[in-house]
């Protein structure tokens, strides 16, 4: 998957649905709830409280491992499995937005193999 393609919501939903609050589902189970989402173009991303799955801690997914939104049950199924999301880079809450801990993520990411089928 390109690096800029990685930004980017492949998936239709309507810009005015509030994705917070969605259970995240990994191709081997759910991960937690869509704590913030953004709509930037070439930039979007979720960042998911994992709640007791990994002690607590948030994840950002880029957009572009969004496989389906089911809007009627408030689910994001992404491409990823559980232990590629747990192994990426490091969250944190002051550093998030900027374009280098952006750029590590993306080239995490983007080296995991596409599960498209799933």
């Amino acid at each position: 998957m390109a690096t800029i393609e990685m930004w980017t919501l492949s998936v239709a939903t309507p810009p005015s649905v509030d994705l917070s609050g969605f259970e995240v589902e990994a191709t081997d189970g759910k991960i937690g709830k869509v704590d913030q989402a953004t709509h930037e173009a070439g930039g979007s991303f979720i960042v998911v409280d994992t709640g007791p799955w990994i002690f607590g801690k948030k994840v950002m997914l880029p957009a572009g491992v969004i496989r389906d939104i089911d809007p009627d049950t408030e689910t994001i199924f992404v491409r990823l499995t559980k232990d590629e999301i747990k192994n990426a880079p490091e969250f944190d809450e002051i550093t998030y937005r900027d374009q280098t801990y952006k750029d590590e993520l993306g080239s995490y990411y983007a080296g995991r193999p596409s599960r498209s089928g799933n």
